[in-house]
């Protein structure tokens, strides 16, 4: 047989890396910026198109290139970072492989500009998929631009498996975001199809942490401070009450690399036991300083996971540093035995005299475990007459199945018998729909009985009316007679302003938009003012996960976050009309077996079923 194992051309093999290193836009604005820190950069700034599918561009004002070292740093493990292998285990840089301008070049245009501080001329290199097509020497800053165009242009597949602009967008801020908190000594700027997202000045941690995520953050940071052999722990944790049902805010930051670690964040949830609502995640922006020689960085493409010598012991301390401040910062609740001055006895009431005991009276003749208890129905004559209580069991009547005559005496019942009565009697009533529990809904059909979970049917419902509103009819907005400002992040405003045509279809008007607020002066009429911040809010975090995208834009993922935000929740009590409405709105649905998340919304019970229940 002939020799079928070959060398693949550098083009294929840099393709192949490209796959493991530049998974989306965000991939490139991550490698690229991270260059930009380690030549030493004061001032990056990030310029966006079409969230980075047209262009990325970095520029810096680091120590630049050389011609030669600036034609290298294309070819494939080409690097300055390390030497030889033992340095994988002393790292001070973000990069070290070497891969990710090869990479870069091999699926996009890219142009690139350098200049060290000592030279005259700078040098330009453009690259179209791996190939160089000029080399110049041109006049430009000191520092480096690169330029990365039509990103995916040689590989369509790739370039069809991105989501929308707005998701893609958001995974840049991400990247964006833990960068700019890492090396909050760097100024940073971002631009996005020529709007102003970002600019953070070089600042401190906590001036840093407030800018990206809007001036209300500043109320919410508990400081932690610990230095001990092995690790130092610096940064903040946000107070309990401002914990959220979604993990956005949680930072982990080692020798200030964005890290991702199910371990530690474990140690830090755990620090706040007790603390927290059921459900609930809190948020956190933690700086682990540790000596490089006790990490490995090199297990993971992103270079996002790290293997830590002594995890357990990082565990504890992590722990304990967290509750520590916790309870330092008054946050946490600690055992006082200090007297309480608010208990003390008023002033005014010192010296008042005239005080009595409250008399108590006993019945002596109660008990308890008497059978029958006795009490007097007032008569229409003035008089009395004793009614037995246990006397209802007489009071079924067995040819119609029903408690006739229970309630004939029901304002002498005890309270509490009176609510089990009242259940049982609504229980036995064929054809009525009642609670369980407030969260099921029973209702009996011809066939035996149906159960229906009351928030996911009621989100069935709303997804329909929404999505029928917003893509079928005109929806209608309602104005307000005072406009609502609502504060955001920055990227949170520049997310709503991208859907901000397709919030104006399903009926909202805004008046402004600034760097951390929006002006709202109208709203849908089937929303109410109060509910606004919450059905924006969810709508940001089903962007964020990635709801899919549909055919039709953000129209469905705004109906099922607007169907998410205003459904009944568990818990709620709904009288015997909403319980009604609810069943007949959900069987008038197109899909009532299902909510808009994919979850059943009600199962039934066949008599057969329910027979085999208690034959078996």
């Amino acid at each position: 047989m002939s020799d079928i194992i070959q060398l693949l051309p550098d083009h294929v093999a840099n393709q192949i890396a490209a796959g493991e290193v530049v998974q989306r836009p965000a991939s490139v604005v991550k490698e690229l910026i991270e260059n930009a820190i380690d030549a030493g950069a004061t001032s990056i700034t990030l310029l966006l198109k079409d969230a980075g599918k047209t262009l990325i561009q970095v520029i810096d004002d680091g120590k630049g290139m050389s011609p030669t070292d600036a034609r290298l740093s294309f070819e494939r493990h080409a690097t300055s970072k390390i030497k030889d292998a033992q340095d994988l285990f002393n790292l001070n840089t973000k990069g070290f492989r070497g891969e990710a301008l090869a990479s870069i070049a091999a699926i996009a245009h890219v142009e690139l500009k350098t200049k060290q501080e000592e030279d005259e001329l700078g040098t330009q290199i453009k690259i179209e998929g791996s190939e160089i097509v000029s080399q110049e020497v041109v006049s430009t800053a000191k520092g480096t631009s690169i330029a990365v165009k039509n990103l995916f242009f040689n590989i369509p597949a790739r370039r069809n498996f991105l989501k929308s602009d707005t998701i893609e967008t958001r995974h840049i801020i991400d990247e964006f975001q833990r960068v700019a908190l890492a090396h909050p000594n760097i100024t940073f700027l971002l631009h996005h199809n020529n709007n102003e997202v970002y600019h953070l000045k070089k600042s401190n941690l906590r001036k840093r942490i407030v800018a990206i995520f809007g001036t209300k953050m500043n109320e919410k940071l508990v400081p932690i401070n610990e230095q001990t052999d092995i690790i130092t722990v610096n940064g903040f944790v946000a107070k309990p009450e401002f914990a959220k049902k979604k993990r956005g805010e949680q930072f982990f930051f080692v020798n200030n690399r964005f890290i991702k670690s199910s371990y530690l964040n474990h140690a830090v949830v755990n620090a706040f036991e007790g603390l927290l609502e059921g459900g609930a995640h809190p948020s956190y922006f933690l700086y682990l300083e540790v000596p490089p020689n006790t990490i490995d960085i090199n297990i993971h493409p992103t270079k996002t996971e790290i293997k830590f010598d002594n995890e357990k012991a990082l565990y504890a301390i992590l722990r304990a540093t967290v509750k520590h401040s916790l309870g330092q910062y008054n946050v946490a609740p600690v055992l006082d035995f200090d007297r309480d001055s608010t208990l003390d006895t008023p002033y005014d009431y010192s010296k008042k005299s005239g005080s009595s005991i409250p008399p108590i009276t006993v019945d002596p003749t109660f008990n308890p475990f008497k059978t029958e208890t006795s009490y007097k129905e007032p008569s229409t004559n003035g008089s009395s007459k004793s009614v037995n209580t246990h006397s209802y069991q007489s009071n079924f009547k067995k040819d119609t199945g029903s408690w006739e005559a229970l309630y004939t005496n029901i304002d002498i019942v005890e309270p509490i018998q009176q609510e089990q009565l009242f259940e049982t009697q609504q229980e036995t009533e064929t054809g009525k729909t009642f609670q369980i529990q407030k969260k099921y809904l029973l209702s009996s059909i011809k066939s035996g009985v149906v159960l229906i979970h009351q928030s996911l049917a009621h989100q069935r419902v709303l997804y329909e009316e929404f999505l029928e509103n917003i893509t079928v009819k005109e929806a209608s907005s309602q104005q307000l007679l005072f406009p609502v400002n609502i504060s955001f992040s920055s990227s949170d405003i520049e997310m709503i302003y991208s859907i901000k045509s397709d919030l104006e279809s399903a009926g909202f008007m805004f008046d402004e938009f600034t760097k951390e607020s929006v002006v709202i002066a109208g709203i849908p009429t089937s929303i109410t003012e109060s509910q606004i911040t919450l059905i924006l809010e969810q709508l940001l975090d089903d962007i964020k996960l990635e709801v899919p995208d549909t055919s039709f834009s953000h129209f469905d993922v705004m109906a099922k976050s607007f169907a998410k935000s205003l459904a009944i929740k568990t818990g709620t009590s709904l009288n015997m009309k909403e319980q009604e409405n609810l069943v007949n709105n959900l069987f008038s649905c197109k899909e009532p077996t299902i909510s808009p998340f994919g979850k059943p919304t009600f199962k039934t019970l066949s008599l057969n079923e329910i027979d085999a229940i208690f034959n078996k």
